[in-house]
């Protein structure tokens, strides 16, 4: 069987398409229509990666009460919001709660099935990473690719897949400025602009919550992001 997905959507005959979709693409693909079944299922199994609605059936933000819950069980599992909302304040939101991804209903497949696998190829290029690329230790930082671990000053950040990526891409050139175009490009990301900024905010105060005085990620105007050297 392929890597196995798990789609969390109330509506039936969305649900069942997206299901219908993945399968033919070769995906092993799990369904749930309520939050309570999917978080059943996931406490004794995990996916391999999840795409949530927001809205699950009498629960108008029970996708964000699951993609919180899911990180608690799990810092590394690529999860991807798919809903009808398309607000600023919604998708800022599904960011901070650790999503790795937000789309909006009117995605084409094709695009659903891209940013699905981009998820996976990250997954995929830590797995093979070289001994040079498996820990990188600047100063207080240590990063283990193969663990999908990030520490500072000893303490781990619980860092998502997305955030393991940008602060690795950074933290690899220390003092290089990388635009948002190279962090999206190095880390494998397919978002726009704001979704750079609203992960990079997130990584700041994962660092913050261990690190009063972090200033190590440094935003330089109208380039980019730079990790200090």
């Amino acid at each position: 069987m392929g890597r196995r997905i798990a789609i969390v959507e109330d509506e039936e005959a969305i649900r069942a398409n997206y299901a219908e979709a993945l399968a033919r693409q070769g995906y092993d693909v799990s369904a749930y229509g309520d939050r309570a079944s999917a978080l059943a299922a996931f406490r004794n199994r995990l996916p391999e990666l999840a795409v949530i609605d927001i809205g699950l059936g009498d629960e108008p933000e029970g996708g964000f009460t699951l993609c919180a819950e899911l990180r608690a069980l799990s810092t590394r599992l690529p999860i991807i919001f798919l809903s009808a909302r398309d607000s600023d304040f919604d998708i800022v939101s599904g960011l901070r709660l650790g999503a790795d991804d937000y789309l909006t209903k009117d995605v084409s497949l094709p695009h659903l099935l891209a940013r699905i696998a981009a998820l996976f190829r990250r997954i995929d290029a830590l797995a093979a990473s070289g001994p040079d690329d498996e820990i990188v230790a600047r100063g207080a930082l240590r990063l283990d690719a193969m663990r999908l671990a990030a520490e500072w000053r000893g303490h781990p950040l619980g860092l998502t897949l997305t955030e393991f990526w940008m602060v690795h891409t950074l933290a690899r050139t220390p003092g290089h400025v990388k635009s948002r175009d190279q962090l999206m490009q190095d880390a494998r990301l397919v978002v726009d602009d704001g979704t750079i900024t609203s992960h990079i905010k997130r990584i700041r105060r994962k660092f913050s919550a261990v690190d009063s005085d972090f200033d190590q990620i440094e935003s330089v105007y109208g380039m980019g992001y730079r990790w200090r050297a």
